[in-house]
């Protein structure tokens, strides 16, 4: 808990999905000098705002979490902009960093970044033997730029800067959007939509047949502050619960969970993405003693009666 007594903190994206659940976690570890600056104050894509902000802010610790992300279609519809943005942000926020004499950060990679055919459960070990999956290379290779940049830093200046690789995850306050949302919270609202609507069938997209592996975000929030607090190398890290469950049976668990009888229906024509996800999370259990404790279904109970609650303010919120 001493740790972050004296630690100014940096969190950007902090007042994203993830980065709410970071920033409470550090409360209750202690720490009291937390910003978590809006997109709109500072613009990280651009050096000079980059600049401005770790001038106004004086960050001790850095936790990189802003990103530009979305499911499938979102990465297929918007490639150029995914590498760009992300990577830029990357770029410039560790340059600066390092020039401004940060002690320490954290960067959030994706496991996106991961090749298409990776041997699972996926080591840390396989990150280089391969081309990540076609439909989000774009952004899962402009985050691990991230990992390249943080090595070669410490080689070169003595940099101290980690890099973590969480998997899919979910919980209350994500992403509802049905144009950029992510696997979990787009099933919660179809289902929901077509329970309430009376529909006889529910469209998946894809076969079903890929799977994936869920982390609850609070689980994550409380590896990202503990990772930050006692972990040191320059290894990529996995975030995961060590779990595997395909997209059929996501789907039909959603269903059951949000009241939804009918049928679901598979359009083969939009693409599944990675064949299979599933990750080996002994690294992260070793190095800083990090192990999920939320079950999946009460995550999903939990993340159901977030969106029902508040389904319409942050419908209203999106589209401001």
């Amino acid at each position: 808990m001493n740790f972050w007594s004296d630690k100014r903190v940096l969190v950007t994206g902090g007042s994203g999905f993830l980065g709410h659940h970071v920033v409470e976690e550090l409360k209750r570890r202690g720490a009291t000098d937390i910003h978590a600056p809006r997109s709109r104050v500072y613009d990280l894509r651009k050096p000079e705002q980059v600049r401005k902000c770790l001038s106004d802010i004086k960050p001790n610790i850095i936790i990189h979490m802003a990103a530009v992300v979305g499911g499938i279609g979102a990465n297929r519809a918007h490639p150029g902009s995914f590498f760009f943005d992300n990577a830029a942000m990357g770029i410039h926020l560790i340059e600066e960093a390092r020039l401004s004499g940060v002690q320490k950060m954290t960067n959030l990679g994706t496991i996106c970044a991961y090749p298409k055919f990776t041997p699972v459960p996926f080591r840390e070990a396989e990150l280089w033997n391969g081309y990540p999956e076609e439909t989000n290379a774009p952004y899962g290779l402009a985050k691990k730029m991230m990992l390249v940049q943080g090595q070669a830093y410490r080689q070169e200046y003595g940099f101290n800067s980690i890099f973590l690789l969480p998997v899919n995850l979910y919980g209350p306050r994500d992403n509802f959007d049905p144009a950029s949302s992510h696997v979990i919270p787009a099933l919660i609202r179809k289902a929901l939509e077509a329970k309430e609507s009376g529909a006889k069938e529910m469209i998946c997209w894809g076969t079903g047949s890929a799977t994936r592996e869920f982390l609850y975000v609070e689980d994550c929030a409380r590896a990202i502050v503990l990772a930050t607090e006692r972990y040191d190398g320059d290894e990529p890290v996995n975030l995961g619960s060590g779990m595997e469950i395909s997209i059929r049976d996501l789907s039909e668990t959603v269903a059951r969970l949000c009241g939804f009888t009918g049928k679901i229906v598979w359009d083969s024509t939009k693409p599944d993405g990675q064949p299979r996800r599933c990750l080996d999370v002994t690294r992260a259990n070793e190095k800083f003693g990090f192990h999920a404790e939320m079950s999946f279904e009460e995550g999903l109970k939990r993340t159901i009666a977030w969106y029902l609650e508040n389904r319409h303010t942050s419908a209203a919120t999106a589209h401001k």
